[in-house]
């Protein structure tokens, strides 16, 4: 591939540093939007061609149903759901052995499944994000060989972080590893372990975790400066701290940094912080809206947070867990059956329900931007999921107003940083996101009438719809 036309390309890429770990011509460099990209070292150097075989947007011959058919089909007692992808066992639930419920993001099962691998000597090394030492890049990617160290990567992480350093050390060091991370970033490791033999035998495992989408670094640091700690200054912070008197949705942000040149630790409820609607997309990398794999169809195991109301009250948090491994699942059996997790057996439709609007973003509607892309003549990577605008009117205009708010908040960030007003970056996005809610809003009235519809006798319904929205 020419230089040229991989620098056009690659902002479609997920930036998981695969393609730095098989092309030395390539390494992985934080922009100045604080997003990993990948820059060419000679750019008189052509691009290896194995790049394009283990990128996941660039790879045009596989997909990740094929993988994970070659991965899971076999096993006479897997099941298949279209959107789920291949299944052994369904739960929703938490960790009772320990802290690692009270540690964890959510119910613990990250932490706690690693260390289920590594205490019954599956693997040798586990391969998880940890925090730094580096206040300018507060998290990566590293190698842990002991529980303390398993701990430590608890807690989910809204920061970009890439692999071509530690996938380096896997092949330096031979042993058994496990490796966590999200959709695209295991399926750049299905197809890295097509390429490279070493790779294929030394991963034993994958687990995979749910994401909505990944963040820049200014994600975090935007944050921190709304309680004054000032770009720069953010030495920590926990994403999803929880609240204890709340349920496990309306969780808070834990921040320490610089105050005043004094080192101060700050909690915030989300609600309280602008740009915690996940819905917006601020911060989001291009990649983050072409991929069409919700529920990390290629890992053995899959860790979600469970977004139900019968759960949601539980401030402590609870997981959705999907299991494709044989082994996995019978650790997660024996676990339950011994009394260490508390794991209820659902159904697929309940883990769906979960993730349902994720699913219509990440999914169903990349018709829709796939469509755009068409219109304009514009390349794009290819996907499992047709072009198409058959989409309401309403969820169109939603859709536009993401891609929107996702590209202008880097552009708006970086001069509110520059004009040291964090109220300019709030400013300059007001006409949209003030747009995007009077959209839900409209959306929202019509389904509560719907509703409203369905509970009386029609001359009373019609009184009571009247009524409602002379109050909206």
């Amino acid at each position: 591939m020419k230089v040229a036309q991989f620098e056009k390309r690659k902002k479609y890429s997920e930036a998981s540093g695969i393609m730095a770990v098989v092309d030395p011509n390539i390494e992985m460099k934080m922009n100045k939007y604080g997003l990993y990209e990948e820059k060419v070292i000679n750019p008189k150097q052509d691009i290896s061609k194995v790049v394009q075989s283990v990128s996941p947007n660039f790879n045009t011959e596989i997909n990740e149903s094929l993988i994970a058919s070659e991965l899971y089909s076999k096993d006479h007692s897997i099941k298949f759901d279209e959107r789920l992808g291949y299944y052994n066992s369904l739960y929703v639930g938490h960790v009772l052995e320990n802290d690692y419920r009270k540690n964890a993001s959510s119910g613990g099962m990250g932490s706690w499944i690693l260390k289920e691998l590594f205490e019954q000597e599956l693997v040798d090394y586990v391969i998880h994000v940890k925090k730094t030492d580096d206040h300018k890049n507060l998290f990566q990617y590293d190698v842990s060989s002991t529980i303390n160290e398993i701990q430590e990567g608890a807690k989910t992480r809204y920061y970009p972080v890439e692999m071509s350093e530690v996938i380096k050390k896997v092949k330096e060091i031979p042993g058994r590893y496990v490796v966590i991370g999200i959709p695209s970033f295991i399926y750049a490791i299905r197809l890295l372990a097509k390429h490279d033999s070493v790779i294929n035998e030394r991963i034993k495992y994958t687990v995979g975790l749910i994401c909505g989408h990944q963040k820049s670094a200014k994600f975090a640091e935007s944050m921190a400066w709304q309680v004054g700690i000032k770009p720069g200054d953010l030495l920590d912070i926990d994403f999803r701290h929880k609240l204890l008197d709340r349920p496990a949705n309306q969780y808070g942000v834990k921040m320490t940094g610089y105050i005043n040149n004094e080192i101060k630790t700050i909690i915030k409820p989300k609600s309280e912080l602008f740009g915690q609607n996940w819905g917006w997309g601020l911060f989001k990398p291009i990649a983050s809206n072409f991929t069409d794999d919700v529920f990390n169809e290629t890992a053995d195991i899959v860790l979600g947070d469970a977004w139900l109301p019968e759960y949601q009250a539980d401030s402590n948090g609870n997981n959705i867990v999907i299991v494709r491994n044989n082994e996995i699942n019978n650790i997660v059996i024996n676990a339950i059956e011994s009394g260490r997790l508390k794991m209820d057996k659902v159904d697929k439709e309940v883990v769906f329900k979960s993730q349902e609007s994720h699913y219509r973003h990440t999914h169903d509607e990349l018709a829709y931007r796939l469509y755009k892309k068409d219109r304009k003549h514009e390349y794009y990577p290819k996907m499992r999921v047709t072009p198409s605008n058959k989409i309401s009117t309403k969820r169109r205009k939603i859709q536009d107003l993401r891609e929107e708010l996702a590209y202008k908040s880097h552009l708006a960030y970086e001069i509110a940083v520059e004009k040291e007003s964090f109220e300019y970056f709030e400013r300059s996005l007001d006409s949209i996101t003030g747009e995007y809610k009077r959209i839900y809003r409209i959306m929202n009235k019509r389904k509560l009438i719907q509703r409203i519809k369905k509970l009386g006798p029609k001359g009373v319904v019609n009184k009571v719809i009247q009524k409602f929205k002379k109050i909206i």
